[in-house]
C-alpha cells in the first residue's frame, strides 16, 4: 500500500502541472485582462480609475490623444494614453515579463504556498482564502453529511421494498426535489421562514450573530446551526436523487449474488443478511465516494446560496475574482482546490481498502 500511495502522490505532480498550464494559457489568451479592464474604466469613468490606480501605487494616468505606441497598441482602447502609464500598469500586474517566465515564477512561489497578493483587495490570497474557508467548509461538510445520513437509509429502504408503494412515492418525491433549483428553493425558504410574508424564525444573513463572541459555547453552537439551517436545507434538497438511487441499485445488485442466496439458505434472518452481509459490499462505492462528494459540494454548489443568504465564502470569492480578472486569486485558489481535489481522490481510493480489506491496490498498476 505504501508503494501505491507514493505512486499516486508522484502522479499528482504532472496532473497538477497540466491543470495549471491549461488554465493559465486559456485565461491569458482570453481578452479582458486586468490592464484592459483598467484602461476601459479609465476611458469611460476617469474619476473611478484614477482613485483605483493611485491607491495601487501606479500614479495618475495622463491622456494624450495624439500619442499611440507599441505598448498602448497591445490593448484595446489604449490609443491616446500615456505610454509610460501603460508600462506602469504592466509592471504592476507583472505583465512586463514573457508569458512563460510569469508562469514558472508563479509555480515556483506556489510550491511554498506563496500565492501572492490580490490585485484589488490589497491582501494576500492565502489570507482571503482562510477568511472565506469557514463558510464554504460549513456548507459543504454539513450538506454532504446530511445528504448521506438521509440517502443511505432511504436507499436501503427502497431496495428492501422495491416495487412497493413506498418505493414509488419516494421516487416521485425525489424527482420533484431534484427538479427544484436549489437557489429557487432558497428564496422560498427565506420568504417563508426568514421574515418574509409568514414566519420570522431564522436569520437572513451571516454565519453567526454579531454577539457570537459574547455567547457561551452551547449558545454559540446553537447560533451557528441556527444560521446554517436554511442554506443547508436549500443545498440538500437537490442532492438526494443520485445517492439514493446509487444506494438502492447497489443493494439490489448484491441481493442477487450467490453469497446472499447461500446465507438465506442457511436460515439467517433477512435483517441479518441485509445488514451483516450485504451492507459492506453495497456501501463500498457509496461510502468511498464521500471525499469526492464533499469536494464537489464545497467548490461547485454554493455560489448562489452564498449570495442569497449573504454568506461570504469561496464561491463568491471565486466569482468576483473571475469577474474582475484578479489573477492571483484565480490561480491561487485553482492551485489550492486542484491539489485538495487530487488528495481527496486518493483518500477516496484508500477508503475502499478500509471498508473492504480484500481490495489490494498494491497489485495494480497505476
Amino acid at each position: 500500500m505504501t508503494a501505491y500511495i507514493i505512486r499516486r502522490l508522484l502522479l499528482m505532480i504532472p496532473t497538477l502541472f497540466a491543470i495549471m498550464v491549461i488554465n493559465f494559457v486559456v485565461i491569458h489568451v482570453a481578452p479582458g485582462g486586468p490592464v484592459e479592464q483598467i484602461i476601459a474604466q479609465l476611458t469611460g469613468q476617469g474619476a473611478d480609475i484614477t482613485e483605483r490606480v493611485t491607491r495601487s501605487g501606479t500614479g495618475e494616468a495622463t491622456v494624450r490623444p495624439d500619442q499611440t505606441t507599441t505598448s498602448a497598441g497591445k490593448y484595446r482602447g489604449a490609443q491616446g494614453l500615456d505610454p509610460e502609464f501603460i508600462k506602469q500598469l504592466e509592471r504592476q500586474f507583472g505583465f512586463d515579463k514573457p508569458l512563460h517566465v510569469r508562469f514558472f515564477d508563479m509555480i515556483k512561489n506556489y510550491l511554498t504556498f506563496d500565492f501572492g497578493e490580490s490585485f484589488y483587495r490589497d491582501r494576500r490570497v492565502i489570507d482571503l482564502v482562510m477568511d472565506k474557508l469557514p463558510v464554504s467548509i460549513s456548507l459543504g461538510l454539513w450538506t454532504t453529511l446530511l445528504v448521506y445520513l438521509i440517502c443511505i437509509p432511504l436507499g436501503i429502504a427502497k431496495a428492501t421494498r422495491d416495487g412497493s408503494r413506498f418505493d414509488v412515492w419516494t421516487s416521485v418525491a425525489i424527482i420533484i426535489g431534484t427538479a427544484i433549483p436549489s437557489f429557487l428553493f432558497a428564496v422560498f425558504l427565506l420568504v417563508l421562514f426568514a421574515g418574509g410574508s409568514y414566519f420570522d424564525w431564522f436569520p437572513l444573513s451571516g454565519l453567526v450573530s454579531e454577539n457570537w463572541q459574547e455567547l457561551s459555547w452551547p449558545d454559540r453552537i446553537l447560533d451557528y446551526f441556527w444560521h446554517l439551517a436554511l442554506p443547508i436545507t436549500a443545498m440538500t434538497v437537490g442532492g438526494f436523487a443520485t445517492l439514493t438511487m446509487l444506494t438502492k441499485n447497489s443493494f439490489l445488485d448484491q441481493v442477487h449474488q450467490q453469497y446472499v442466496i447461500t446465507a438465506r439458505a442457511k436460515g439467517l434472518s433477512e435483517r441479518r443478511v441485509m445488514y451483516r452481509h450485504v451492507f459492506r459490499n453495497a456501501m463500498l462505492i457509496v461510502i468511498a465516494g464521500f471525499p469526492g462528494a464533499f469536494v464537489g459540494v464545497l467548490f461547485t454548489g454554493s455560489l448562489l446560496i452564498e449570495i442569497i443568504f449573504s454568506l461570504d465564502g469561496l464561491g463568491l470569492l471565486g466569482f468576483e475574482a473571475a469577474f474582475n480578472r484578479d489573477y492571483p486569486v484565480m490561480f491561487g485558489t485553482l492551485y489550492f482546490f486542484s491539489l485538495l481535489g487530487l488528495i481527496m481522490n486518493l483518500i477516496g481510493d484508500l477508503m475502499y481498502t478500509i471498508i473492504d480489506p480484500r481490495i489490494d491496490f498494491e497489485a495494480r498498476e497505476v
